[in-house]
């Protein structure tokens, strides 16, 4: 029996979980209330006339950040890592990371001035030539054109540009020590619902 009951339980707060999410997914309010049973009931329905203990609460979607590379760009990078040898050679280089950066593409980068970049530079190449872009081990670009490097990165299946990244939530500023604390917010009145009726907020 007591097995049984347990069983309810989860059954209950697993649905009440989903109906919650639901809502809040959609900005509706979840209402919480006990049936003529006594049982406790959450629903984004509006309560019968008979539900006791009505309670109406208004839930926000909560987002979960995760890794903020596509599904696609992580494809890309383990199937054609890309390599950017580079130098401070101005204008042109700063040109060919910018592209990069602007669509979003993780990358190594070697600095060919130093001997070990140089070295790994002329095996890959031939010559001390940079930019140069190297995308896994078959796709390689000498010298820097944004339509050549472009077309590279789209054969190796990067995206054309990074995800959309979702702006931070505000965070409360926080005193520095020895100031004044300030005073709080009153917190909103909280309205019970008229007895057998519905909720109006």
């Amino acid at each position: 029996m007591a097995r049984r009951f347990r069983r309810m339980a989860f059954v209950a707060g697993a649905l009440a979980a989903s109906i919650a999410a639901g809502a809040a997914a959609q900005g509706q309010p979840v209402y919480r209330y006990l049936d003529p049973d006594g049982r406790i009931v959450y629903s984004d329905q509006l309560p019968p006339a008979n539900a006791k203990s009505v309670e109406a609460k208004r839930l926000t979607p909560n987002l979960i950040e995760t890794d903020r590379t596509s599904l696609d760009a992580q494809r890309a990078q383990d199937r054609f890592p890309v390599t950017l040898y580079t130098t401070a050679c101005g204008e042109l280089c700063d040109r060919a990371e910018a592209l990069l950066n602007r669509r979003g593409v993780p990358f190594t980068r070697v600095d060919a001035q130093e001997a070990r970049g140089a070295e790994q530079l002329k095996k890959l190449t031939g010559e001390s030539q940079v930019p140069v872009l190297q995308a896994g081990d078959k796709l390689l670009v000498k010298g820097y054109s944004d339509s050549r490097w472009q077309a590279l990165l789209d054969d190796a299946g990067y995206p054309q540009a990074p995800p959309l990244r979702r702006p931070a939530p505000a965070t409360a500023a926080v005193a520095p020590k020895g100031a004044p604390a300030k005073a709080a917010m009153p917190a909103a009145p909280v309205t019970q619902p008229p007895r057998g009726g519905y909720p109006t907020n």
